[in-house]
């Protein structure tokens, strides 16, 4: 009688994390248009429109980041041939942060140059990008460490990936300090991460 050697089964493959995720962004990144609203009294529109500048600017600045870690979420699934349980956990971490992000945009836009509450705004508008961009960056961390990246994408690519990635930690956790004293200055910079990650960085190199 013939016998088989029990075979382990194929890695899953990333298609539903990717069709989930992407599903996910769309929603994420609908609701910022929420916090967009106006009350004018009869002939003072104009004002009323220029007094929300606040919420135009976080709108920006959210939805830029938002949509750029969409983008980089799909060249980071284009190099990771294939997601085992930890990394699925992983990214549902990173999404959770991703769909946070309307609560803290709003809160800003509400208190900008609201005295001291603008900097506690600012700090957890900050903070929640900080939280996301970990996330993020964890998702590269165990990819390298269990090797989940397709055979294409060299060593030494993998060790630029991260340190790209880490990049951003660094300015977010000065964006949090730095919203004690300037909301603005912090809102600038994490507009400034946003526009960094918008730059594609340098062709994977060759194993």
């Amino acid at each position: 009688m013939d016998t088989e050697t029990p075979k382990s089964p194929p890695a899953p493959n990333t298609d539903r994390l990717e069709t989930f995720s992407d599903g996910v962004f769309a929603v994420a990144i609908t609701l910022l248009v929420l916090g967009l609203h106006v009350s004018a009294p009869p002939g003072g529109l104009a004002h009323a429109l220029g007094n929300e500048w606040p919420h135009y600017a976080t709108y920006v600045v959210s939805f830029l980041t938002i949509g750029i870690i969409w983008m980089n979420h799909h060249a980071q699934f284009d190099r990771i041939d294939h997601a085992d349980r930890p990394l699925m956990v992983l990214n549902l971490l990173l999404l959770m942060f991703v769909t946070l992000i309307p609560f803290p945009t709003g809160l800003l836009a509400n208190y900008l140059h609201a005295g001291a509450d603008e900097h506690v705004a600012a700090a957890v508008y900050a903070g929640t990008l900080l939280a996301m961009s970990i996330a993020f960056f964890s998702t590269y961390l165990w990819a390298a460490r269990r090797k989940l990246f397709a055979a294409w994408v060299g060593e030494q690519h993998v060790g630029y990936l991260m340190r790209r990635n880490g990049a951003g930690l660094l300015v977010y956790a000065i964006a949090i300090g730095v919203a004690f004293a300037s909301a603005s200055v912090s809102l600038v910079l994490c507009g400034l991460v946003a526009l960094f990650y918008l730059y594609p960085g340098r062709a994977v190199a060759a194993r």
